[in-house]
């Protein structure tokens, strides 16, 4: 019998949009979290309140730079061992084990029976 091949599922990496979702999920639950400072917290609000009135800044400062650079800024400055937590609940995945259905070696489990309908 060969040796089956224990391959590890890796996880995917992501595209652009799959990480972005996943950043704001992140910066969702930091700021649902207790532990960040409550006056963090007001870094990402007031990114928003910049996109809604992007007037308040003088000059043409671009809107995304800004709403950008407020989001990586909290992110940064919450504790790291919360946003840790955050990301490992947010990439956790399920253990498993490859299996390749086109490999013959798997058919050694199949019981051959035949199928009688008694009505």
């Amino acid at each position: 019998m060969p040796d089956k091949d224990d391959r590890t599922i890796t996880p995917h990496k992501g595209n652009v949009f799959q990480d972005l979702a996943m950043r704001v999920k992140l910066i969702l639950q930091l700021m649902a979290d207790p532990r960040v400072n409550i006056l963090l917290k007001f870094i990402p609000l007031g990114s928003f309140v910049y996109l809604i009135f992007p007037d308040l800044a003088p000059g043409p400062i671009d809107d995304a730079a800004v709403i950008w650079l407020g989001l990586y800024l909290f992110v940064e400055l919450c504790p790291p061992e919360v946003v840790a937590e955050h990301m490992a609940e947010l990439t956790r995945t399920i253990p498993g084990q490859w299996h390749d259905p086109q490999d013959d070696s798997t058919h050694d489990d199949v019981i051959e029976a035949e199928f009688r309908d008694e009505q």
